[in-house]
């Protein structure tokens, strides 16, 4: 117990000391204009950059809307950064800081195809310890099903990360083959580099998205025809505008009609991560239980062990295992993300007789198409990626 005290006494005064200092150092810019604006009473004065720069930022949210210019600027921080929810949006008594999530950075290997066997089992291993508090209580820590952290769910309350709703999903999930996915794999964003999120930032402006907001079907169809005319400079074709339709629908699972600024963040997320980065540098962001599901999936596909199979048999797994199941289909003791085999015999692959499934019917081409396993990986592993969150929402529709 003393050593948990002083744990926690450390990261607290550790807390407060950069919350001083950052304080201190917003003092020292701020006190150059304070003393300005007293000797010239209402007229305004600075220097040629700070005019230019609040004339930027009033010019961006309206002359007539200062309140909102702020509040603006606070959501473009927040996207820019990766943070969900602002740590002044909700009581700082008896909570912890959020952390600072730190963006990605490119390596100078990342686009050679990693070594990933088939044959080879990966042993999955979580921490023992909470990754908030550094604590170990065993039984009552919470797993990522995604990477190797463990949480107290005490711990996610005092961070913010853990509301009324979503704590009966975690205490529910958490252990059981569904899983729960941590505020780091929950957040698709957090695996851009800040060079590709000012690329994504530079986009939304572009198209007048505003962060936070939810988006109707027309909203979104406007933007996306936005953003193909602006990279192909012409209209987007009737096909791809009835894909993003399909696309908003699978945004959409509960028919509320808009979709959620998260779930919209996560969809254009993992788009620009299919455009920018090629499939090995996406092969590396997978962690070593995604690779085993992948695995299992896979071997359980290749009824002959000869190391290959259809590619009518590869669809139907990323319309099935690589997606996501709705909120109702969890009390199949199913994986929402979890890739592998539907057997006859699984509660997945039968309800009342049916499949909850459509499964699509494999044309000859497909049928003779032999896929072997890192062909396997290479083609879904967007699919993988993108059933990381835990919202209900499809933030990758598969091509029909």
């Amino acid at each position: 117990m003393g050593v948990l005290m002083s744990r926690r006494q450390t990261v607290e005064r550790v807390q407060k000391v950069s919350l001083a200092v950052s304080a201190f150092k917003d003092g020292l810019r701020e006190q150059p204009s304070t003393r300005r604006r007293a000797e010239a009473g209402t007229a305004r004065q600075g220097t040629l950059e700070q005019e230019v720069q609040e004339g930027e930022e009033e010019a961006l949210a309206g002359p007539s809307q200062p309140e909102e210019s702020s509040a603006g600027k606070a959501a473009w921080e927040r996207l820019r950064d990766g943070r969900g929810v602002e740590p002044e949006e909700f009581d700082r008594a008896n909570r912890f800081t959020p952390p600072a999530f730190i963006r990605p950075k490119r390596e100078l290997h990342d686009d050679e195809p990693p070594d990933i066997s088939l044959e080879q089992r990966e042993e999955i291993l979580n921490d023992e310890m909470c990754e908030i508090c550094e604590v170990w209580t065993a039984e009552s820590l919470f797993p990522c099903r995604i990477c190797h952290r463990v949480y107290h769910d005490g711990c996610l309350r005092r961070m913010g990360y853990l509301q009324k709703d979503s704590a009966v999903e975690v205490t529910e999930t958490a252990h059981t083959e569904t899983g729960w996915s941590c505020y780091y794999c929950d957040n698709l964003n957090l695996l851009l580099t800040e060079e590709e999120m000012y690329s994504l930032m530079e986009t939304l402006r572009n198209c007048k998205i505003i962060p936070e907001s939810c988006l109707t079907l027309d909203d979104f169809l406007h933007y996306k025809h936005q953003v193909h005319k602006q990279q192909f400079e012409r209209t987007m074709p009737e096909a791809q505008e009835e894909q993003a339709a399909l696309q908003f629908n699978a945004l959409d699972p509960d028919k509320k009609g808009h979709i959620e600024w998260q779930d919209f963040l996560s969809h254009e997320s993992i788009q620009l991560l299919q455009k920018i980065r090629p499939q090995n540098a996406l092969l590396r962001l997978l962690t070593p239980k995604e690779r085993e599901r992948a695995r299992t999936a896979f071997l359980a596909l290749d009824q002959d062990n000869d190391g290959f199979i259809g590619e009518g048999e590869c669809r139907q797994a990323r319309h099935t295992w690589f997606r996501k199941h709705q909120k109702e289909m969890l009390s199949c003791n199913v994986s929402i993300s979890h890739v592998g085999p539907i057997s006859e015999g699984s509660p997945a692959s039968s309800r009342n007789g049916k499949s909850p499934e459509k499964i699509l019917p494999a044309t000859k081409q497909e049928e003779t198409r032999s896929i072997d396993w890192p062909g396997f990986l290479r083609e879904n592993v967007a699919y993988i990626l993108a059933a990381r969150p835990n919202s209900a929402a499809l933030h990758l529709q598969p091509l029909a």
